[in-house]
């Protein structure tokens, strides 16, 4: 006769005893601490393993072999404290031009108000700012100086309105009025008219590119999970696209996935098909990306969207109030906006090339279903189609100001001198010895680096004769975004820009108490988790 086997819970006492038995030599206390160090350990590789997972899908495999040696290269005794000790170098290192400044700052209110005097305090503290006239890349986009021409003239009329608010338009229907045009010239603009854009184009005034960009992500999130049932949202992005993106992904809860551009920076249509599934919901087009001013392929982008019935936007911020009038002078500028099928929302800046006071632009949909606001309270009837509720009336009353003011003919006489002074700048770039234009710019920003020389060191020193330029990463580059600033100065910049590159050739060694080695080691660091937590830490000792 066969043995019986052993019940299941005589051989779990076998077990237990086992166990008991060779563990009986350790301290009580060893084993407890070994316990919880598993316990951590555990933690530590279930929370790297699924931060990992979200890395390789969204940045590749050689971020996520990265992100998982740094994850444990800070468990090492003493690297995490050295990690935050450089951190508080470079942290110390942006702060160190404010430090004297800040000890100045109010931290309350002062006991006896200043009355009108708070007028000439402020003048005083202005006149400390940079002088950027004609020297910043971006940044002011209107010519001439604040007291005259069209810089008083919106100054003037923001000034009329400034206690007005669009929230009230019972109070305030000029506001209203105003709002609605701007909305209608911009749209006209881009292709409302058209018959191929559907004859809906509606949308709204926001306060800048990034809240359009967030309320055009936010109204398609809605969008398809009404129409689509789609509750875990994805949208796709080039990596040339905007960071108001990744702010849209944090705030809306939607899944960001980034595309690769191809060598001459237009966003890789194939890699943005490769990365649709039936969770998308929008892809992005900029027109042009801010980095290199290149313009993305809109129309076979647009025509994704149509295949796989998602929506797709425009990101026309910067060449909104450039793009249709180059394309009226006889630029080869590409399909970009709502004449383009598929195309579904739009955010455009008027507070840049439209030459509007700063804090106004423009988001607009291709038919009224897109923009769904809906609202519940015990307060009453309310609508706010924008992230804030009150907003400034002045601001609107401004960008009406400046549009109407200068009309159709004199967009075009501004677009003229804005393409032919790039046109001149990127020429000249080309000539320098050591530097070379990325891609093919199709607008205004032209974007330059160097394969022999630091770049961000020719930015120092470009700093120290006055010129407030933009760095970028990927690749190591600086550039330029042409404004009215720049139109008669195109030769003082070149001049000053070839003898930078002179000095910095001259002089490799110098030039390591500016910026240069913090961009230069933020653009090498393999570890982008690192940049982002200095970038948030510059942050907090801010404000």
């Amino acid at each position: 006769m066969e043995t019986p086997e052993n019940p299941p819970w005589m051989e779990a006492e076998a077990v237990r005893e086992a166990l008991n038995a060779s563990l009986a030599e350790y301290e009580p206390l060893m084993l407890v601490v070994a316990a919880m160090a598993t316990c951590f350990l555990l933690f530590i590789v279930t929370s790297t393993v699924s931060s990992a997972v979200l890395v390789l899908s969204d940045h590749g495999l050689i971020s996520t072999l990265t992100m998982i040696a740094f994850r444990f290269i800070k468990l090492i005794p003493g690297a995490n404290d050295y990690i935050k000790k450089e951190q508080a170098k470079v942290i110390d290192k942006l702060q160190s031009s404010a430090k004297a400044e800040k000890l100045c700052w109010a931290s309350e209110l002062p006991g006896e108000g200043l009355g009108p005097l708070v007028l000439e305090q402020m003048k005083e503290i202005k006149s400390r700012d940079k002088h950027w006239q004609g020297h910043c890349s971006g940044a002011v986009y209107i010519g001439g100086n604040e007291s005259e021409g069209h810089f008083a003239l919106v100054n003037e009329a923001y000034s009329i309105f400034s206690h007005t608010n669009p929230l009230h338009p019972d109070l305030f229907p000029s506001i209203a009025r105003f709002e609605a045009e701007v909305v209608a010239m911009t749209a006209a603009m881009l292709g409302s008219k058209s018959k191929s854009s559907g004859g809906q184009v509606c949308g709204n005034m926001t306060s800048g590119g990034t809240e359009s960009i967030l309320m055009a992500v936010k109204s398609t999130r809605d969008f398809m999970r009404a129409t689509r049932g789609i509750t875990a949202p994805e949208m796709i992005i080039p990596e040339s696209a905007h960071s108001a993106y990744d702010k849209a992904a944090q705030y809306f809860e939607i899944k960001l996935r980034r595309a690769p551009v191809t060598s001459d920076f237009h966003a890789d249509v194939k890699a943005i098909k490769r990365l649709i599934n039936k969770n998308t919901i929008m892809i992005v087009g900029s027109a042009p990306g801010f980095p290199h001013g290149i313009i993305d392929p809109i129309e076979e982008i647009a025509a994704l969207a149509l295949q796989f019935g998602i929506c797709m936007h425009v990101d026309l911020c910067l060449g909104g109030f450039v793009l249709p009038f180059a394309q009226k002078l006889g630029y080869p500028i590409p399909p970009f906006d709502f004449q383009v099928p598929g195309v579904t929302s739009i955010s455009v800046d008027v507070h840049k090339y439209g030459l509007a006071p700063k804090g106004t632009s423009t988001v607009l949909y291709r038919n009224h279903e897109l923009r769904q606001v809906l609202t519940e309270w015990s307060g009453g009837l309310y609508i706010s189609p924008s992230m804030a509720g009150s907003r400034s009336g002045g601001l609107i009353a401004g960008a009406w100001a400046a549009m109407m003011s200068l009309g159709e003919n004199g967009y075009i006489e501004i677009v003229r001198k804005l393409m032919e002074t790039s046109k001149k700048i990127e020429a000249g770039i080309k000539k320098i010895e050591g530097l070379y234009v990325l891609g093919k710019p199709e607008m205004t920003v032209i974007a330059f680096g160097s394969r022999d020389i630091d770049i961000y060191k020719i930015n120092d020193v470009m700093a120290s004769k006055g010129w407030s330029l933009n760095a970028l990463h990927k690749p190591s580059s600086v550039h330029i975004c042409v404004t009215l600033q720049h139109v008669d100065i195109v030769d003082d910049f070149l001049d000053d820009l070839a003898a930078a590159v002179t000095t910095v050739r001259e002089n490799p060694g110098k030039f390591e108490d500016g910026m240069a080695p913090i961009y230069g080691a933020a653009a090498k660091m393999p570890d982008r988790g690192t940049v982002r937590d200095i970038l948030v830490a510059y942050m907090d000792s801010t404000c």
